[in-house]
């Protein structure tokens, strides 16, 4: 089934675009596969609902920013799930996922994982839907099962006292704030390439979002100064910005971790101290 809408607005609350850049793209979407759109528009998203089983096909008019918004999805987690790189430009005619990829490749590992068996149902775990199940009911997402570790030694990125904890499905605690002195370091948990650098996201003043490979990312907010641009090379413990309260009522880092777009609590990968 095909539904026509027009789009309105969006962002990310891990996080995190620069609007000005979002809105340099164009079309209008046209949904595939999936259920009737929202015609009302939301304030900036900070946790994405992932549509599965649905994608948007850009037309004249419509931005990467107002796609995402329409859909309760932030624009950062969109252009991840499509591989959309810096400055975030999209085409008319380009068919833009409302879900992550990693659901793709799960239903693919069930069905080779589950062998045939005539007149036997294949037996699998209680949370775990069958792909005709997920074909029939394409709202209701599987588990995402983030990794027990990461490829990388995290390193903290900043020194200073531990000001708030990760709180899942909180939208404001999505990562963890480390209070400390104007102007002291922020420095990379881990080798990546600066993806964002700037000050278009509100809520997180001066940001940096750093891709270590093509799952995870880590971002940086409230900074005094940033210290780096976008595309360039940066290696575990560099300085990247300044600590300040920019989008805060005080002096922290806002630091965050992501899977796939996911959230995860940073003190499960940061060394214990």
């Amino acid at each position: 089934m095909t539904i026509k809408y027009t789009m309105g607005d969006v962002v990310f609350g891990m996080l995190l675009l620069s609007a000005t850049a979002l809105l340099a793209s164009c079309g209008t979407a046209r949904v595939v596969h999936g259920p009737a759109n929202r015609h009302a528009v939301a304030g900036p998203v900070r946790i994405s609902t992932p549509q599965y089983g649905t994608t948007a096909t850009v037309e004249r008019g419509e931005t990467l920013y107002h796609i995402a918004t329409g859909h309760g999805i932030s624009a950062l987690d969109l252009a991840m799930w499509n591989d959309v790189p810096p400055p975030y430009t999209i085409y008319p005619g380009q068919r833009l996922r409302l879900y992550p990829v990693d659901h793709l490749q799960r239903r693919a590992s069930v069905a080779v994982a589950t062998p045939h068996r005539p007149n036997v149902a294949p037996a699998r775990l209680p949370s775990e839907p069958s792909v005709a199940s997920t074909a029939a009911a394409p709202n209701i997402p599987p588990p995402l099962n983030p990794p027990a570790s990461s490829p990388f030694a995290w390193t903290w990125p900043a020194d200073g006292t531990l000001a708030s904890r990760y709180a899942a499905g909180e939208p404001t605690r999505q990562g963890i704030d480390i209070a400390g002195q104007a102007g002291q370091p922020i420095r990379a948990a881990a080798d990546g390439i600066v993806v964002y650098s700037g000050s278009g996201l509100v809520g997180y003043g001066e940001l940096v979002i750093v891709k270590h490979n093509d799952a995870w990312l880590s971002a940086y907010g409230h900074n005094r100064a940033r210290m780096v641009n976008e595309g360039q090379l940066i290696k575990a413990g560099q300085q990247i910005a300044e600590m300040g309260h920019s989008g805060a009522a005080s002096n922290m880092l806002h630091f965050e971790i992501r899977y796939n777009g996911k959230p995860l609590d940073p003190l499960l990968y940061l060394p214990k101290r």
